[in-house]
């Protein structure tokens, strides 16, 4: 291999890692279910360690319950819905906007996940991609994975800063 291949190489794996972004593990779910939603986190911004991620929750996702994480504080703010759900028999109005955790510091080198139940209503859209958009807050730096692409079918992640998304399905 000469020596110019090998830089190229070397340049394509180290710019491997900054390309990498937030995501949702599970990438299709089913409307009108639960879905457990799980955010990985590969890294941190330019080498600071990740300190705060907040994730903003989509009209139609309901019964938000995200999981403690050892070392991390977490908050909801929670607000009004667009519309009233049907969950288990009661009628909700409102319910959690945004999950935060705070306090804890997953170092650039490492991954870590984050974790939230969830229930998909079935007045989403099947056949359509759900985008959670999360910013990621470390020591130096901020990340916005927040794009989301104008063609709300689409599972694109052209962006520079996609948004983590999941595809719908329809009932069985």
């Amino acid at each position: 291999m000469s020596k110019r291949s090998c830089l190229i190489l070397i340049a394509a794996l180290a710019a491997t890692p900054a390309a990498a972004h937030v995501s949702l593990e599970t990438k299709q779910a089913t409307i009108g279910a639960s879905y457990k939603a799980v955010f990985t986190v590969p890294h941190g911004c330019a080498g600071s360690p990740t300190v705060k991620i907040r994730v903003q929750i989509p009209e139609g996702v309901i019964a938000v319950k995200p999981m403690p994480k050892a070392g991390w504080t977490v908050d909801v703010v929670e607000g009004k819905y667009a519309g009233e759900y049907d969950y288990h028999g009661n009628k909700l109005s409102s319910g959690v906007k945004e999950v935060a955790w705070s306090g804890g510091k997953l170092p650039d080198k490492n991954y870590d996940e984050f974790i939230m139940q969830t229930v998909l209503t079935d007045k989403l859209k099947a056949n359509t991609t759900l985008y959670f958009p999360v910013v990621q807050e470390c020591e130096t730096g901020v990340r916005r994975w927040i794009e989301i692409p104008t063609d709300a079918s689409s599972h694109s992640h052209e962006g520079k800063s996609p948004a983590p998304g999941v595809k719908l399905l329809p009932k069985p």
